[in-house]
């Protein structure tokens, strides 16, 4: 885990920056990523998933809601620390 447990207190804060930091992301990042971040970011502020899967008909909201349930079990903090580790991520390959 990149941050040291006296940190925690700085989590949401770095967290809120950090999603406002992926609204910022290049159009160019992969719609896998994306979901992997949208997983992170339900499980972080939402917690487990909470409604059903939806239809096979709808594979946009059927992919984000299978991107949310792959998370699912993971606290809050490390679902918050994961996403800042993801979008920093995201950040340097564009930037490369």
């Amino acid at each position: 885990m990149a941050l040291k447990v006296n940190d925690l207190s700085l989590l949401p804060e770095e967290f809120e920056e950090h999603a406002e930091k992926a609204k910022t992301l290049p159009e160019s990042t992969s719609n896998e990523d994306k979901l992997v971040l949208y997983g992170l970011y339900k499980q972080a502020t939402v917690g487990n998933v909470n409604t059903s899967r939806p239809g096979i008909f709808n594979m946009r909201d059927r992919a984000k809601w299978d991107a949310w349930k792959a998370v699912e079990g993971k606290s809050q903090e490390e679902a918050m620390s994961d996403y800042i580790t993801k979008v920093k991520q995201l950040k340097e390959a564009a930037a490369a």
